[in-house]
């Protein structure tokens, strides 16, 4: 008689190998918290450059975005 999660005598998969790595987040706020820094300073900035500073802050909240959304989604997009 095999016991439950046994089939035929093999041992059963253990939920550790389909486990993904621990993951708090921690990256993805500190890429927030490092893009929202970069508007600290704007108000310094001449007007001709705050147009430039806000797409590269919009840049940055996106990557970390959808990089949440590949890890939520369990895909993953390796980029260079």
């Amino acid at each position: 008689m095999t016991s439950p999660g046994q089939q035929g005598g093999a041992p059963a998969p253990s939920p550790a190998m389909f486990a993904r790595p621990a993951d708090d987040g921690q990256p993805a706020i500190d890429a927030i918290e490092t893009a929202l820094a970069e508007l600290d300073d704007v108000r310094e900035l001449p007007v001709s450059e705050h147009v430039e500073r806000f797409e590269a802050v919009h840049a940055a909240l996106t990557d970390a975005l959808s990089k949440a959304d590949n890890f939520l989604s369990g895909t993953s997009a390796h980029r260079s």
